[in-house]
Order: structure tokens, then C-alpha cells, then sequence
């Protein structure tokens, strides 16, 4: 089984010239997950994406981690739902070819 890949929270941080404790705090609202790891905490590569998002919301556009976290819930919904358009388009592609 693979290992996750993970970054420390202080390298993250220093590489994208942030404070710890705002990811501490979108780990304390559940926007990204935190793992302790040698009492360091890290974050998993898979989140840095999302994480980018939430810096630029954050910092260039000055938004409160209640509306980060609302932009996040509106934006994972939207996912889902063109997720589900394209799964619903191909159920249809399947009838109308038969």
C-alpha cells in the first residue's frame, strides 16, 4: 500500500509566506486536514490545491474563514453536481445509441 505524501505545516506555510495558525484554523472548521506525524503537525499533497484556493480567498481578496468555508461548501457542491450531470449524460448517450 502506498504511503500518503505529506508536507509539514511550517514548510507549507513558510513556502507560501502564511501564518501557521491560519491553517490550524481551516483545520479547526474542517476545511483541510492536519496529520500529526512525529509531533510535527503535516498536511496531505492531495489538499494543496483546495489550500491554494483558500490562501488567495484569504489573503488577496481579504475573505473571513465563515465565508471561506461557505464558498468551499457552494463550490464542492458544484463539483458534485456537474459530476452528476456528466454521470446522467452518459446514461443518456447509452439509451439514445440503442
Amino acid at each position: 500500500m502506498p504511503t500518503k505524501r505529506v508536507i509539514p505545516v511550517e514548510q507549507f506555510c513558510t513556502n507560501y509566506q502564511i501564518e501557521v495558525a491560519f491553517i490550524r484554523t481551516l483545520s479547526e472548521h474542517g476545511l483541510t486536514e492536519i496529520s500529526v506525524i512525529d509531533n510535527t503537525p503535516h498536511i496531505f499533497e492531495k489538499n494543496i490545491k483546495s489550500l491554494e484556493r483558500m490562501i488567495r480567498l484569504h489573503y488577496e481578496l481579504e475573505i473571513n474563514i465563515e465565508g471561506i468555508e461557505a464558498i468551499s461548501h457552494l463550490l464542492d457542491r458544484m463539483d458534485s453536481l456537474h459530476e452528476e450531470l456528466r454521470s446522467l449524460k452518459n446514461r443518456l448517450r447509452f439509451y439514445e445509441n440503442t
